[in-house]
């Protein structure tokens, strides 16, 4: 039996999008090319919903 949820279950896109910072090995942050931390822009972070770290495990957040 296949759960009701499933018949409307859709694969995840992906997005074109490049991201605004980059991540500074040395802090351990995502920083904004102006050199302040990422996760401390409420624009990105509404805009994006994280500032989700390339450096390694998607869950690690820098938040």
């Amino acid at each position: 039996m296949q759960p009701f949820t499933l018949n409307y279950a859709r694969p995840a896109g992906q997005l074109d999008v490049t991201a605004p910072y980059a991540y500074d090995s040395a802090l351990q942050l995502n920083v904004l090319p102006d050199g302040r931390i990422a996760a401390t822009d409420h624009a990105i972070l509404l805009t994006l919903g994280t500032t989700t770290s390339t450096a390694g495990s998607k869950t690690h957040f820098d938040d």
